[in-house]
């Protein structure tokens, strides 16, 4: 995705919103737009969408791209599972793919007991999952989340937390704007703030904190030596390990794990999962029975992550 000298202004005497606005990005980009309120941060994702167009400037976007808005209009002749089959089929999904894609993130994000409900008698927050569901469904290669969260329950928010470290991590673009400052940090992979002047800046990043609970994950793959076939960028930028034959090692801050996994088994190159172990933090004692190996707490959880995965490609 790249914006050349983008501006926006409403009308031809109106102020600029935004001016000379320049951001390039490639594969895989996750990345926070910052802002004070009304700076034009909802517009600058907006002109990425194709929802508005500059006054000034050149936007190229990816051809297929989702945005989810702050606010979902419910007042829409539809019903969940219509809606969703809808927009998948906008997005060129078979119609067959369409109602199977639409099943699936009802489910995950909980309001499949509502699929036959009307939009316009839905509750906000189960409008804002039909909404984070109808970007989701189609693999975009531009993600926009503008204030995405705002409205969801816990579970939903950190299943859209995973989602949007899983697209950047497929080499998908991610651009999303959230009021919580910590949200997706140790993640992004870059940040910028849309200032007074209109323009955009760059600011520092959050990182994963180096001192806490990581976790090894130890891989190959039946396509090749694993180390040269994964993406440059993957969720918690994760410590890479040749290991003997075609494996790597890739080691992560807990938090990041299971986004990393999601990637690993959902994604290309094909991958094998051989052993997952957390490892204590610098001050902790040796790690219990159920810390390392194959039966671990932590295998379970690649077990779940690989058979959730299945279910979403099936």
């Amino acid at each position: 995705m790249r914006l050349t000298g983008v501006g926006k202004r409403y009308g031809r005497g109106g102020r600029w919103i935004l001016r000379g606005v320049d951001l390039a990005l490639e594969p895989g980009a996750l990345v926070r737009i910052e802002g004070a309120n009304g700076s034009g941060k909802s517009t600058l994702l907006k002109l990425a969408a194709g929802i508005e167009r500059p006054s000034a400037g050149r936007v190229q976007s990816p051809g297929r791209r989702a945005y989810v808005p702050e606010r979902f209009p419910p007042a829409l002749p539809f019903d969940a599972r219509g809606y969703l089959v809808a927009l998948g089929r906008v997005h060129g999904l078979p119609a067959a793919r369409a109602r199977q894609r639409a099943e699936y993130w009802l489910e995950r994000l909980g309001v499949a007991g509502q699929a036959g409900v009307p939009l316009s008698r839905l509750s906000k927050g189960t409008c804002q999952k039909v909404a984070v569901a109808q970007a989701l469904l189609a693999d975009a290669d531009l993600l926009l989340l503008d204030e995405a969260w705002t409205g969801l329950d816990g579970p939903a928010r950190a299943l859209l937390d995973e989602a949007a470290a899983e697209r950047a991590g497929c080499g998908g673009v991610v651009l999303f704007v959230d009021h919580d400052p910590n949200r997706l940090a140790g993640l992004t992979t870059a940040a910028h703030r849309v200032g007074e002047d209109g323009g955009l800046h760059p600011v520092a990043t959050a990182t994963a904190t180096a001192g806490g609970p990581r976790v090894e994950i130890d891989a190959d793959s039946p396509d090749g030596p694993l180390a040269a076939l994964l993406p440059a960028r993957l969720p918690g930028d994760p410590v890479r390990t040749a290991l003997a034959g075609a494996g790597v090692r890739l080691t992560v801050p807990a938090g990041h794990a299971e986004a990393l996994l999601r990637r690993l088994l959902a994604g290309r190159p094909a991958v094998r999962i051989l052993a997952l172990r957390r490892l204590p933090e610098p001050s902790a004692g040796p790690p219990g029975p159920g810390a390392a190996g194959a039966g671990s707490g932590a295998a379970r959880t690649a077990a779940g992550a690989a058979g959730a995965i299945g279910e979403a490609g099936a």
